[in-house]
């Protein structure tokens, strides 16, 4: 909750001094038997808090109360992100987790699905890329449907060999039509590029054009991916290289990266907001009834 005009409750402190010089001036009068009246002095203490928080109650509703749904998708900070998974034969390879015999596209997919999920700010999408790729998820706020839709997704499915410049491209495409200011591409692999139309130079060059940054991701043994490759993509599009030798280590480079800057993806003007002025007035009407019925009896 938040207030969409704050600077109001500098007014509490003159108006309840006000309140406190401003009381009424009381004549004392003289009466021998004192007996027949019954004082109150209880209520009168009581009346002087009530007119404070009546003070108060009406400057809440002036400033008016406010709550902001950060999760909605119009109101949601962070960046649209595209992660790009190396779906080759190679990633059907077990042995990367000695603990199970699930192949490296198993773990790869189950450590990203937890990433996606986690990213409660950000739209997610995801390319899948092998002899060529494609976009397996469009970007969209509703991630747990791309998540889910992982689920689906199997090594080989877009071919046996790694086209790294072809994931790059579809990577971009995803992105295209973002209006977010930051936009991101994780790209992960396990090998070489040795496929497809477009080398990992003119992609990255595009996405930099696109003001996409690219975090690579090397999986496997070391030796087994390009890592001269992946560090000069990462560097030229302003991200960042990572080399995941175990599933902990794949692990930790996801949450490594899930604390990256964040931006707005929505101007303000499209916050979806709900206003709570009305209930301190309600208040605020309530007690100055009471204090009214109280004053008129009396």
């Amino acid at each position: 909750m938040t207030f969409t005009y704050p600077w109001l409750f500098l007014l509490l402190p003159p108006l309840w001094y006000c309140l406190y010089r401003c009381r009424e001036q009381l004549t004392p009068r003289y009466f021998v038997h004192l007996n027949l009246f019954s004082v109150r002095r209880g209520w009168i203490k009581w009346l002087w808090v009530v007119r404070y928080i009546v003070v108060l109650l009406m400057i809440t509703a002036l400033a008016s109360p406010v709550v902001i749904d950060r999760n909605d998708p119009l109101n949601r900070e962070g960046v649209d992100v595209v992660l790009a998974i190396d779906a080759s034969g190679s990633m059907g390879a077990s042995g990367f987790d000695p603990t199970t015999r699930k192949s490296r596209f198993e773990i790869a997919k189950k450590i990203a699905q937890r990433f996606i999920l986690d990213r409660i700010g950000d739209n997610a999408g995801v390319v899948i890329f092998g002899d060529y790729a494609f976009i397996a998820s469009p970007v969209t706020y509703e991630k747990a449907v791309v998540a889910e839709m992982m689920d689906y997704l199997t090594y080989g499915m877009a071919g046996q060999n790694t086209a790294i410049g072809e994931g790059i491209a579809m990577g971009v495409r995803a992105l295209q039509d973002s209006s977010a200011d930051s936009k991101v591409l994780i790209l992960l692999t396990d090998g070489e590029h040795n496929s497809g139309r477009i080398s990992p130079k003119d992609a990255t060059a595009l996405a930099v054009k696109h003001g996409i940054r690219i975090y690579t991701v090397g999986m496997g043994q070391k030796g087994e991916f390009d890592e001269t490759m992946l560090k000069r993509i990462a560097e030229e599009s302003g991200g960042a290289f990572y080399a995941a030798y175990d599933p902990e280590a794949l692990a930790a480079v996801y949450d490594a990266i899930d604390a990256m800057e964040r931006s707005k993806i929505r101007a303000q003007r499209y916050l979806k907001e709900e206003h709570y002025y009305m209930w301190p007035l309600f208040g605020a009407v309530i007690l100055l009834l009471i204090l009214w019925r109280k004053e008129a009896l009396a």
